[in-house]
């Protein structure tokens, strides 16, 4: 017993431990380096590092209004990013769980654009927004390709709204094609049978049956666009004046632009507990919405 006993652990540590070692080093070391340094006021080059205990966070919270800012963007943005990629994700799941001749061609297009990297992917926009809406502009006359899309802090707003969503929608859209095949269709076609029309088979079969891969859509969602930074970078850069600087923006650049680690880390911590606070929120709530078969 004790020989099987000590094999088994044996053979645990043997499987887990290279695991466990790269999670150690690569996560869980540079966290608490990261929880250390935001005490300090390092700028991230100097040998000498010298503690000055929570001014760092007291400087965030009160006196850092440009952080303060970014945050409200990015939650602004992050509310709106949610809910259009995930309705996008799902009427596009639903169209293309039919049966649709050309819908594995359709899927496949829809989530190339998740493929491309952000940084690729914000500058190829710029030039959409710049040069290509111009061009549409002067031989269309409409408005809409008119406007200045990164010049005014609403139309940055929404430039980056358009990009994250059409970035993220298909692959979004694939989870929910996920959810949508394991929907038993024999409730479906009870219920058309019983009268019920497509309105109300998708409110009271479809959507209750598909919540945790609503869940899980939501998750994804509120983290990437929380987490935003590569669009941001390379389709705004912030502008104008700061109007459209993400938190993950914020950050970067007080750590290593101004080179105040010490601050940047401090600014990154209050950042991920309140990114985990809120899907914490998210979690628990619909998670209580989820239903059994």
């Amino acid at each position: 017993m004790r020989k099987s006993m000590s094999s088994e652990w044996m053979q645990q540590t043997v499987f887990l431990s290279p695991a466990v070692l790269f999670y150690t080093i690569i996560i869980m070391l540079p966290f608490f380096l990261g929880v250390y340094y935001s005490f300090t006021d390092w700028n991230g080059v100097a040998d000498s590092i010298r503690w000055v205990g929570l001014s760092n966070y007291q400087t965030v919270l009160t006196k850092d209004t440009n952080f303060i800012q970014s945050f409200w963007f990015t939650a602004r943005f992050t509310f709106v990013a949610v809910i259009l990629t995930n309705l996008l994700g799902f009427a596009l799941a639903y169209f293309l769980s039919k049966s649709l001749k050309t819908r594995n061609l359709l899927r496949t297009v829809y989530f190339i654009p998740n493929v491309l990297g952000g940084l690729l992917l914000g500058f190829i926009w710029q030039f959409i927004f710049v040069q290509g809406f111009a061009a549409i502009g002067k031989l269309t006359n409409l408005g809409f390709f008119n406007l200045p899309w990164l010049g005014t802090e609403d139309t940055a707003f929404w430039a980056l709204i358009i990009v994250f969503v059409w970035h993220g929608a298909g692959y979004i859209m694939v989870i929910y094609i996920a959810g949508l095949t394991n929907v038993p269709k024999d409730l479906i076609e009870a219920a058309t049978i019983d009268g019920a029309n497509s309105a109300q088979i998708l409110r009271s079969i479809i959507i209750p049956l598909i919540m945790p891969v609503i869940t899980i859509c939501l998750f994804l969602t509120i983290a990437w666009a929380f987490k935003m930074f590569d669009l941001n970078f390379s389709l705004t850069k912030g502008g104008p004046y700061n109007s459209s600087e993400s938190v993950a923006m914020n950050i970067y650049t007080e750590a290593f632009v101004n080179n105040r680690y010490g601050l940047g880390t401090a600014k990154a911590l209050i950042f991920f507990m309140a990114v985990s606070i809120i899907t914490a929120i998210q979690v628990s709530m619909t998670k209580k919405r989820e239903v059994d078969l």
